[in-house]
């Protein structure tokens, strides 16, 4: 292997090490495709995405459901400690 180079394992074991650290959140929207974010000191990291269907861009969206939904939908299924994660999927302005 050519000096300055590494192969595919390599990264994907760094990556891996990096969100095990909590410096990077993985996220999959379901084609197959790991993507990495960077998390910034003091920030959890928690946002959602717009994806494009055709082009897989992706937008970040800062909005979120108030807590009182998470603890509606857990008390009345009977879970504790909810979370969420929430994707949207559409076709973006550039590939209408």
């Amino acid at each position: 292997m050519p000096r300055g180079q590494c192969d595919l394992a390599t990264i994907y074991r760094a990556m891996h090490l990096l969100e095990e650290m909590g410096m990077v959140k993985r996220f999959d929207f379901g084609d197959g495709t790991a993507r990495f974010e960077l998390v910034s000191e003091g920030d959890d990291g928690h946002h959602h995405h717009l994806v494009c269907t055709r082009c897989a861009g992706v937008v970040e969206i800062e909005e979120c459901f108030p807590r009182e939904i998470e603890t509606h939908i857990a008390a009345a299924n009977g879970f504790k400690s909810v979370t969420h994660k929430l994707e949207f999927f559409g076709i973006c302005p550039k590939c209408q």
